[in-house]
């Protein structure tokens, strides 16, 4: 049985759609947070939030280039999060 605090805290974090838009991005290349509020039409104030809450999660991790800090995606968090999920859904196509 795949643990269910697990579960919640991911559905959680991917709850918000300005976080799956973010991931999205990230998923292109590494940004800044200007350039994430300037994609996602909201605050650099906001992104900065989202950013935590992605960074607490071990999603997006953070690169210092020059004055500016670049988010990337961990793939290797993602792909755990693929393999809970689409467990946790098959099961519920076998219940």
């Amino acid at each position: 049985m795949r643990d269910p605090t697990q579960l919640a805290r991911i559905f959680k974090v991917l709850s918000v759609d300005t976080r799956v838009r973010m991931i999205e991005l990230l998923q292109r290349r590494a940004l800044c947070v200007n350039a994430l509020a300037r994609a996602l039409d909201v605050t650099p104030a906001a992104v900065s939030q989202h950013l935590r809450v992605l960074r607490d999660a071990d999603v997006v991790t953070p690169e210092k280039k020059g004055y500016f800090v670049h988010y990337r995606l961990n793939k290797s968090t993602l792909e755990e999060w693929r393999e809970a999920a689409v467990g946790f859904l098959a099961g519920a196509e076998r219940g």
